[in-house]
């Protein structure tokens, strides 16, 4: 099975808060707020398994020393 590099894997970007001026203050349903809270659940889920592939790479790449 072929490894990752950094490359095919990039790190997770996290999305771009909006500023305070972006809501309407109108009751939008979704508000950009809202978006944003959503866009940053999917982020952190996406980073926190973007990490889990990492460490599982680090420990497949690491030399085995015989005892």
């Amino acid at each position: 099975m072929p490894r990752a590099t950094p490359k095919d894997d990039p790190k997770p970007v996290p999305p771009v808060q909006p500023d305070l001026d972006d809501c309407c203050h109108s009751g939008c349903f979704p508000c950009v707020f809202d978006l944003y809270d959503d866009a940053l659940d999917r982020y952190q889920a996406a980073l926190e398994q973007w990490q889990a592939r990492q460490a599982q790479q680090a420990r497949q790449s690491k030399p085995r020393t015989r005892r």
